[in-house]
């Protein structure tokens, strides 16, 4: 197995990613992408369990994110979209499955919804805890928005996008369940931090406003779709317009919740190697 190593591929704009390289490479690639504030650095036993199994394991701080260059622009789903783009074409990824958390997901779907010419270089799609939409309408019922998953109404977004420093913690800790040490909260929280309030603040808004409801039918590769916990209204949704995609909710007994990956990543391991595998 090689050693993880850290190198940095540029975007078109000018902007350093950094990003490590593990296992075989001849291996099956597979690429991590985070959430919104999160470090590449949080899939750290995904990196392990995957490259010692043989895959060739691919991660990336976003840019403002973790290690990266922090430019005071580009903090917007389209522009993640073209640095992801950027670096699946220098490094030449194929034949690849994607595993996307959260906000990694929305990443995605503008991906595939920008950039067809290269769908040919995803073979597979695991997405994990992220609806489609993320604010509620105004107009719409409450079924509508539970079926959506939606978490917001547009005036709580703009609350904590106005007060972040006050809220991430609070926040963050609520994507846990009550079983996380201290000290790892503490150094999640820690690599949260290396993200400015100004530049998350300006892509919580952003994210938060995305709709994504018609472009997810329209991936044609097979799909995992997982919750952080059952029920998971939203993810059930998402699971049924894409053709043949796979459902999967993990329990509170799994730890499930939105970092079931870091909480127990055996059973999130395990079940994303058994979908690659089929």
């Amino acid at each position: 197995m090689d050693l993880p190593g850290t190198l940095s591929a540029t975007t078109s704009d000018g902007v350093r990613l950094k990003y490590a390289q593990a296992g075989s490479s001849d291996g099956q690639q597979i690429l991590f992408l985070t959430g919104w504030c999160q470090a590449s650095s949080e899939w750290r036993n995904q990196v392990e369990y995957f490259s010692l199994a043989g895959f060739r394991v691919t991660t990336y701080d976003m840019r403002g994110h973790g290690e990266s260059e922090k430019p005071d622009f580009g903090y917007r789903i389209s522009r993640f979209a073209a640095d992801l783009n950027d670096l699946l074409t220098q490094l030449n990824l194929e034949d690849l499955t994607i595993v996307a958390h959260s906000m990694g997901c929305s990443v995605t779907w503008a991906w595939w919804d920008q950039y067809p010419a290269d769908h040919k270089r995803l073979d597979k799609l695991v997405l994990v805890d992220q609806p489609a939409t993320m604010v509620r309408h105004p107009s719409w019922t409450d079924t509508q928005a539970v079926q959506f998953g939606t978490l917001f109404t547009p005036e709580r977004m703009y609350e904590l996008a106005n007060n972040l420093a006050a809220h991430l913690r609070g926040v963050l800790k609520g994507f846990f369940t009550p079983s996380i040490s201290e000290a790892d909260f503490e150094w999640v929280l820690s690599e949260n931090g290396k993200m400015s309030d100004a530049h998350a603040t300006a892509l919580l808004v952003n994210h938060g406003s995305c709709d994504w409801r018609h472009v997810i039918p329209r991936i044609a590769v097979p799909a995992l779709v997982r919750g952080g916990l059952d029920p998971a209204p939203g993810i059930e949704w998402i699971a049924a317009q894409i053709p043949g995609a796979r459902h999967y909710s993990f329990t509170a007994a799994d730890k499930g919740y939105h970092f079931v990956f870091s909480e127990n990543p055996d059973k999130f391991n395990a079940i994303v190697r058994e979908f690659i595998a089929k």
